[in-house]
C-alpha cells in the first residue's frame, strides 16, 4: 500500500486530488502566461506553418513548459511511488525540447521512448510472463509517440490529458483501496493540463509541443502501467479511456505503413485534421472529441465494477462504436473531396 501523504490526504483524499489539480492549474497557467507576457515563449521553440499544417501562423510550441514542470514537482512533492515515472519524463522533456529547438533523428527519439518504457518495467516488473510485459512496454511506446501525433489541432491533445488523467485519478480514488499516489499524480497532471487548454484551445496561443506531448504520453503509458500493477485497474482499463487517441492514431499509422510511407513524417491524414479540413473548424472538432473522450472515460470507470465478461463486451462494444465514427468521417472525406474535385473542373473548364 502506499504511503499516507498526510493526514489530510488520508481523510479526504478527494478534497486532496482536487486541491492538487487546482493549484496544478493555476500555477501552470501563471508559467505559460509570463512566458507570453516577456516573449520567451517564441524563443524557446516556435512552430512555422507549412503545407501540411492546420495553421496559418507561428505560434510558440511551450505548451510543456508549463505542463510538464508542475507534473513532475507534484509527483516527486507528493507521492512517494511515483519518482521514477517522474525522472523519466523529466528526460524525455529535456530530449524532447532539444528536438523542438534544433530537431533530432528519428532514430535518437524513438531510442530514448524505448529506453525510458524499458527502465520503468525493469525497475518495476509486473507478475506476468516476459512476453506479456514486452507486448505492454510496445503499446507505451506506442502512446508516447501517438500523442505526439494527435498533437495537429487546437485543445485536442491537452483536452485528451485532462480527461484521460482526471479518468485515472476517478478510478485510482475510488477502489476499496485507494491508490493515492496514483489518484494525485494523476490529478496534478490533469490540473496542470487544464491550465495549457486556457491558452490553447481555439484560437491556440500557445501549442504543446514535443516538449509536452511525449512525457504526457509516457506519462499516460507510465499510470496505467502502475495501476494494473498495483492491481487498481485490469490492463484494458488505460486502452478504453485513451481510446479515441489510440484509435485514430492507430489506424492512420497502418494507413501509411500500408502504402509505403514514412509513419514519421508530418501529414494531415487523421481523422481530426480531416475533419478540421472539412470545414469543422478546430473548435467544433475539439468539442467532437471531447464528448468521445468523456464517453471513454466514463465508460472506462463503469466498467470497473462489473464482471470481467461484461468488461470485455464494452471494450468490444465501444471498440465498434469508435470504428462506426470513423468510417462516417471517412465516407464525408470521400464526398468533400469528390466535391473539390468536381469544382476544380469546373474551373478549368
Amino acid at each position: 500500500m502506499n504511503a499516507p501523504l498526510s493526514p489530510f490526504v488520508v481523510d479526504s483524499p478527494w478534497i486532496a486530488a482536487a486541491c492538487v489539480a487546482a493549484a496544478s492549474l493555476a500555477i501552470c497557467a501563471l508559467i505559460l502566461s509570463q512566458l507570453l507576457r516577456t516573449g520567451l515563449a517564441w524563443k524557446l521553440a516556435t512552430d512555422i506553418p507549412n503545407d501540411r499544417s492546420l495553421h496559418t501562423r507561428p505560434t510558440p510550441r511551450v505548451g510543456g513548459w508549463g505542463i510538464v514542470p508542475v507534473s513532475i514537482i507534484a509527483m516527486l512533492a507528493l507521492t512517494r511511488s511515483m519518482w521514477l515515472a517522474a525522472l523519466l519524463a523529466a528526460a524525455l522533456a529535456a530530449v524532447s525540447q532539444i528536438d523542438d529547438r534544433r530537431g533530432l533523428p528519428a532514430r535518437v527519439r524513438f531510442g530514448a521512448h524505448v529506453a525510458a518504457v524499458a527502465v520503468l518495467i525493469a525497475a518495476n516488473p509486473a507478475p506476468a510472463p516476459w512476453w506479456a510485459l514486452a507486448a505492454v512496454g510496445f503499446l507505451m511506446v506506442w502512446l508516447v509517440n501517438l500523442y505526439n501525433f494527435m498533437d495537429g489541432s487546437d485543445g485536442l491533445a491537452g483536452g485528451m490529458a485532462l480527461f484521460g488523467f482526471g479518468g485515472y485519478a476517478v478510478a485510482a480514488l475510488s477502489g476499496p483501496l485507494p491508490q493515492i499516489d496514483l489518484g494525485i499524480a494523476s490529478a496534478a497532471i490533469a490540473g496542470a493540463a487544464a491550465g495549457f487548454l486556457l491558452f490553447n484551445f481555439h484560437p491556440a496561443r500557445i501549442f504543446l509541443g514535443d516538449s509536452g506531448s511525449i512525457p504526457l504520453g509516457f506519462l499516460a503509458g507510465a499510470l496505467g502501467y502502475w495501476g494494473w500493477l498495483k492491481g487498481t485497474w485490469p490492463v484494458w482499463f488505460p486502452a478504453l479511456v485513451f481510446g479515441p487517441f489510440i484509435a485514430d492514431a492507430s489506424v492512420t499509422l497502418l494507413r501509411r505503413l500500408a502504402r509505403g510511407e514514412k509513419f514519421w513524417q508530418a501529414h494531415r491524414e487523421h481523422y481530426y485534421q480531416r475533419m478540421v479540413q472539412m470545414g469543422a473548424g478546430h473548435a467544433r472538432t475539439a468539442i467532437v472529441w471531447y464528448v468521445l473522450m468523456l464517453a471513454s472515460v466514463a465508460l472506462a470507470n463503469l466498467a470497473l465494477a462489473w464482471p470481467p465478461a461484461a468488461q470485455w463486451m464494452a471494450l468490444a462494444g465501444w471498440a465498434i462504436a469508435v470504428a462506426v465514427a470513423g468510417l462516417v468521417v471517412d465516407a464525408s472525406w470521400r464526398r468533400h473531396r469528390a466535391l473539390l474535385s468536381e469544382q476544380s473542373r469546373g474551373v478549368r473548364g
